[in-house]
């Protein structure tokens, strides 16, 4: 299959082990990006994946943010699906007795109720820093300006995570996609959206090629219908089982440079 378009997923697919990009990725990006555009795919937030695009200069390209919920191109917003309010008031009531750090976003804002062990660490990892209010709070503004979640974050003990995610899965399943990515850890997004729609608007509206002639890359479960679709989908070696199996070529772990040793042997 040609290679005209990439999509790549971040955490876990092209990051080094101090979850950077590795000089060795940066250039074969920067190699490729004249003539192939590239495109960051991921569940972040648009600042949280915006600093990589300036190390691996492609801010000129679009970005998939928030696993296809938010869309933008020349920084602007095309596409936005968000979890409504009152969906977000009923997991913050199931929370009042339990011990479940919830973490919100839409846009470029990221909301927490304080910062704890879990706002820390994620803010180490996406080098982002949350805004700290109460979740009511976050919920009834955005219920007066018409706004909702293009993602929330469960993150807490995994006794905890599992009830959380039974009880989304029983009163919501309908209407949320759960990524258990870890444990201790549920990305939440909208049914309607994944990072295949929004590949698929993006190939529509403006690329104008065929998903024949697309390779992408990635690791965890909200990865697989994207990799299973495209011309060319590639797993890195440390991917779970099921988006392996799916996969059509398998590169080293993305610690290793899965996706820079795919684009040198494969993309001239």
């Amino acid at each position: 299959m040609p290679h005209r378009l990439v999509f790549s997923d971040i955490d876990g697919t092209l990051l080094n082990p101090e979850r950077e990009l590795s000089e060795f990725t940066i250039s074969e990006i920067k190699r490729i990006k004249n003539t192939i555009p590239v495109v960051l795919i991921s569940s972040r937030m648009p600042s949280a994946m915006i600093h990589l695009q300036k190390e691996l200069d492609i801010t000129d390209q679009p970005l998939i943010c928030y696993n296809g919920g938010l869309i933008l191109v020349d920084q602007k917003p095309i596409h936005s699906t968000f979890i409504a309010p009152d969906i977000i008031a009923e997991l913050h009531q199931f929370n009042i007795k339990r011990d479940i750090h919830i973490s919100l976003y839409h846009n470029d804002d990221w909301f927490v109720p304080e910062m704890d062990f879990w706002a820390n660490r994620e803010s180490n990892n996406t080098k982002v820093n949350p805004v700290v209010k109460p979740t009511d709070e976050v919920i009834l503004d955005w219920k007066n300006n018409n706004k909702g979640a293009h993602k929330i974050m469960c993150m807490g003990d995994e006794q905890y995570i599992d009830l959380a995610f039974t009880f989304l899965s029983d009163n919501f399943g309908d209407l949320l996609h759960l990524y258990r990515s870890k444990p201790t850890y549920i990305e939440i997004a909208h049914k309607n959206i994944s990072k295949l729609t929004a590949i698929e608007m993006l190939l529509d509206q403006h690329f104008k090629i065929p998903i024949s002639d697309v390779v992408a890359f990635g690791d965890n479960y909200n990865d697989i219908a994207m990799i299973k679709a495209v011309g060319t989908g590639v797993a890195v070696a440390n991917a779970k089982p099921e988006t392996i199996e799916i996969a059509d070529i398998i590169t080293l772990p993305g610690k290793e440079d899965g996706v820079a040793t795919y684009i040198k042997n494969h993309i001239k």
